[in-house]
């Protein structure tokens, strides 16, 4: 997947892209980490309970220039894409994801394209 100014994660209609404010530590502080080749990384859990460790990831990368960037929910195991908008078992990680962007908005780490 490639980097792009503004992503969405599959089955969402809501776009988002880097926030002008946002710093490099802004993204550590609010749960990015640097990797191996400059970029930053979220990987935060979509479980309906904090014990349950079956439910799906949201994975947000940055570029490390800060003006691109690229999303996606995948498996509990990270190796799959999953669209959690196609049904509706998957209610509470809806929620859950759009409680997470927009502490990510709030943050100005993200912002609505």
């Amino acid at each position: 997947m490639a980097f792009k100014e503004k992503a969405t994660v599959e089955g969402s209609e809501i776009f988002y892209k880097v926030n002008e404010k946002a710093k490099k530590y802004t993204l550590k502080d609010n749960g990015f980490t640097e990797t191996n080749s400059g970029n930053f990384q979220l990987i935060r859990p979509l479980d309906a309970t904090p014990q349950s460790k079956e439910g799906f990831k949201l994975k947000i990368t940055i570029a490390g220039d800060l003006k691109t960037l690229k999303m996606s929910v995948t498996t509990a195991n990270g190796l799959k894409s999953m669209n959690i908008f196609k049904s509706e078992n998957h209610a509470m990680s809806q929620e859950k994801f759009y409680f997470l962007m927009d502490g990510m908005i709030s943050r100005d780490v993200l912002e609505k394209a």
